[in-house]
């Protein structure tokens, strides 16, 4: 099992499609941080961030059941690159607004903000078919034999990208400047693009060519309702991520609270990820064998006893370890879920199972940054995530007592 995950990396193109991924994963949480940075900055509330998660979420939540039909009916490496060059174009528009939108076009604050969510919007689109298209091409390349370890790869490969994304994007911030980084990030789109044109072409194997979008989209949606562990993982973790989203808060806190400047708020930005990459390298090598379903519940609930521990902790050392702790949690859940999703659905349907996966990933990420921003606005940043945190606790305990199935799940 320990030489597994190495074989994998021997396939040339599982090599080029995990590289190509790393960039542009690298490229979107750089984003992320330099956009929570700029909003808090341009506006000085925290709701603000919260809508940026919402200006995200909803076109890509909206439009992630028919990306699905499309990605197990098309040609996946031409929607790769049109995807990849979508976000190119969107994120260069952004970039000549942070380098002219002021000073050339007499932009205000609020002027730019509203540019700012307007692209945020549309890239929500592209998110839509990114999230499931890169996973939906690993079966193929690697072969049934070889998944599990390849599933341990590409999640290992999704937590250093984001670790090392979060923290670069707050070193850039400070050495370059909003629009610099943003500069930066283009560049690594663009990086990305080049790893997957060597792919080679992934046509659809999907035999059901003459179903209808909607009978395509209903027969994904029932194989995951039918199927209750994809289903009972996936709820669970949706509603533990959506109400203990205290990341999408840490610009807040690493300004107003603890004190610190864009280095500080880097390190603590990529605390979680850090924590989660180190659990998915540990479980690469030492995989769980027994009572995942357990496991997965002592995770979601140790996850809300972190960020209730974060919301109260006034030192930073104390909360970068609580977030790395958290995202240790975290990563045990990314790996129980992932390996349930990709193990348990056939060729034919994955990509549609894997877009409804993308539903819960960004109705808990993007639409907890928005339920985080409003609740801080609402009972102050610190009483949210504590709350928040206490929500978490609470669903895993009530799912652990309600939901027997779940808590027996072994693969």
């Amino acid at each position: 099992m320990s030489s597994s995950p190495i074989l994998t990396l021997r396939i040339s193109e599982f090599r080029h499609l995990i590289t190509g991924r790393f960039i542009l994963i690298l490229s979107f949480r750089m984003l992320a941080t330099v956009l929570g940075w700029w909003i808090y900055d341009l506006t000085g509330d925290p709701f603000a961030i919260g809508l940026i998660g919402l200006s995200e979420v909803v076109p890509a939540v909206s439009s992630a059941l028919y990306a699905g039909h499309i990605i197990d009916h098309r040609e996946k490496k031409k929607l790769l690159l049109l995807c990849n060059y979508a976000y190119v174009l969107l994120i260069g528009i952004l970039t000549y607004t942070a380098l002219f939108g002021g000073s050339r076009h007499g932009l205000s604050a609020t002027e730019i903000s509203y540019v700012l969510y307007g692209i945020v919007f549309f890239t929500g689109f592209c998110r839509a078919f990114l999230g499931p298209l890169l996973p939906a091409m690993i079966p193929k390349i690697v072969g049934a034999k070889l998944l599990p370890a390849a599933i341990t790869v590409n999640q290992a490969t999704f937590l250093s990208a984001s670790v090392l994304g979060h923290a670069l994007g707050g070193f850039c911030i400070h050495w370059m400047g909003v629009s610099g980084t943003l500069c930066l990030v283009v560049a690594l789109m663009v990086l990305a693009s080049l790893f997957f044109w060597t792919l080679g072409s992934h046509p659809s194997s999907n035999i059901k060519g003459s179903l209808k979008i909607s009978q395509s989209i209903r027969e994904g949606l029932s194989y995951i309702y039918r199927t209750k562990e994809i289903l009972g993982a996936l709820l669970l973790d949706m509603f533990a991520v959506l109400f203990g989203g205290a990341v999408a808060l840490i610009p807040v806190f690493a300004r107003d609270i603890l004190k610190v400047g864009p280095e500080g708020f880097g390190i603590l930005n990529a605390a979680a990820d850090l924590g989660a990459a180190v659990v998915i390298i540990t479980l690469s090598f030492i995989p769980l064998r027994r009572n995942q379903g357990k496991i997965l519940l002592v995770a979601v609930a140790g996850f809300g006893l972190c960020i209730i521990g974060f919301g109260l902790s006034k030192w930073y050392w104390l909360s970068f370890a609580l977030l790395m702790l958290s995202g240790m949690f975290d990563g045990i859940s990314v790996v129980i879920r992932g390996t349930i999703v990709q193990l348990k659905t056939p060729e034919h349907i994955r990509g549609r199972v894997l877009s409804v996966n993308s539903i819960f990933i960004m109705s808990s990420n993007e639409l907890g940054q928005f339920e985080s921003g409003l609740a801080a606005r609402l009972l102050g940043v610190v009483h949210s995530v504590v709350v928040g945190g206490s929500l978490t606790l609470l669903i895993a305990l009530t799912v652990g007592k309600t939901v027997p199935k779940l808590r027996r799940l072994e693969y």
